[in-house]
């Protein structure tokens, strides 16, 4: 299984950014996909996950209200789509894939090479 994030960047406090992370390499169902985040000096982190319907997610406290996760299992994609950035949403960002469908926190077993997303003040 292999894992590509895009659509990082940089933008301004109070923009937004979309993330995608395409599947690939296997067929799988009934998996969950999450993503997670680590910024300098910090452990990484959980965003958000969603299981394989989309009808259960968990979103990390600090992104409610902001970030929104969505899938296309149909393109074995998950997106990210991050509004209302702020400069300490600034990390490397990464997509996983679990392969059950419950516990959207983990563990995950593979991991994309991550996308930088860097929010200037």
């Amino acid at each position: 299984v292999q894992l590509q994030a895009s659509g990082g960047g940089l933008v301004q406090a109070g923009g937004s950014l979309r993330l995608s992370c395409v599947a690939s390499g296997g067929t799988y169902t009934n998996y969950a996909m999450g993503w997670f985040r680590q910024a300098p000096g910090k452990e990484r982190e959980f965003v958000a996950a969603i299981s394989w319907g989309g009808t259960n997610w968990d979103l990390e406290s600090s992104v409610k209200g902001r970030f929104t996760i969505s899938r296309d299992n149909a393109k074995n994609t998950v997106y990210l789509q991050m509004n209302n950035l702020k400069p300490d949403d600034t990390a490397v960002y990464y997509c996983a894939l679990r392969r059950r469908n419950f516990d959207l926190r983990g563990p995950y077993e593979y991991w994309g090479q991550g996308t930088q997303v860097t929010v200037s003040s």
